[in-house]
């Protein structure tokens, strides 16, 4: 049964429970409607489990995984092209050097017997243990003959004679193919002809790369150099070509390697010269040099390296060439 007691101007309809009444008579307000009091565990309602938790750590992980993946190869991507821009300036730098040397070729005139105008040979003739390297052409069964020359070339400048060559040091094992520029001068009063044996005592000489004073370092990785005269006709220079117009005051050898070899003196020079040059890329040439204990694997590597050389080529004028030296 329901009991009804008065509370303060108010009265209790349920047991437990106030009804809503009329202000006290004492001034004070009445008392809200209050939800129960009701005492519940506490909960955490947005938290993550264990397994999403792995799930995501691991899919950041593939993401920065992926992320160092791209960071490396754009690395490797940004080395190689500076590496590349390295090469390439200093190739086309050395080729300027040598086609300015070239166009600078000048004729003795026979101011002494025997002076030499322009001088080139292979590489054997100054190290008989000179191999050319073949290298296998990517993607092709072909292959391609890596050949060194080296040379001299006779300028003048004004009351000055001056003598000019290159070498690859082919018995260098560190650095590896360095090409080396001799330069010497002397007077109009000398004979001109001190230059060219001074250059042939050279590098006859033990360590004369680096005890000679009238050498000075280029670049390394030179595997290929040659340069191939040609007549006024543009005819290649050649002894044993029987298209060549004969040119008088020159000295042949037998053929190296496909290259003519010879010696111009007097008044004969070539009328123009074709000057080819292939340099080794930076990171294979430092692992060939790396298998200096190993010629075998040394070449055996590089033979695949054909893809990593990179070929100059340029055909040079010479201003003073002389046509008389050259007859029908």
């Amino acid at each position: 049964m329901n009991t009804k007691l008065p509370i303060d101007g108010c009265q209790l309809t349920e047991v437990g429970r106030v009804t809503p009444c009329a202000p006290a008579v004492r001034g004070l307000a009445a008392l809200p409607d209050f939800p129960p009091i009701v005492n519940r565990k506490s909960k955490i309602e947005n938290g993550f489990s264990l397994i999403e938790v792995l799930v995501v750590v691991s899919l950041l992980s593939l993401i920065v995984l992926a992320l160092m993946a791209v960071f490396s190869s754009t690395q490797r991507a940004f080395r190689s092209a500076v590496t590349q821009t390295d090469v390439l300036e200093g190739s086309r730098e050395t080729m300027d050097l040598i086609t300015t040397d070239l166009r600078g070729l000048t004729p003795s005139d026979g101011v002494s017997n025997g002076a030499v105008n322009f001088f080139v040979v292979a590489n054997y003739n100054y190290s008989t243990a000179y191999q050319p390297l073949v290298q296998s052409l990517p993607g092709s069964t072909a292959t391609r003959a890596n050949l060194l020359n080296y040379f001299f070339v006779l300028g003048r400048n004004n009351t000055t004679w001056t003598g000019t060559g290159y070498i690859v040091d082919t018995t260098s094992a560190n650095p590896l193919y360095p090409l080396y520029r001799f330069y010497a001068q002397t007077n109009t009063v000398n004979s001109p002809l001190t230059l060219y044996s001074l250059f042939v005592n050279q590098i006859k000489q033990p360590q004369w790369s680096t005890n000679s004073n009238f050498f000075s370092h280029l670049v390394d990785g030179v595997v290929h150099l040659t340069v191939r005269g040609y007549d006024p006709n543009g005819n290649w220079i050649n002894g044993f070509n029987p298209t060549y117009t004969n040119t008088i005051n020159t000295l042949y050898y037998s053929n190296a390697y496909g290259e003519a070899q010879y010696v111009m003196f007097s008044n004969a020079v070539p009328a123009s010269v074709e000057l080819e040059l292939g340099v080794l890329e930076d990171r294979p040439l430092a692992r060939a040099e790396s298998l200096s204990q190993n010629y075998t694997a040394q070449t055996n590597y590089l033979a695949q390296q054909a893809g990593a050389v990179h070929l100059f080529r340029q055909r040079v004028t010479i201003p003073n060439v002389d046509p008389t030296a050259y007859q029908p």
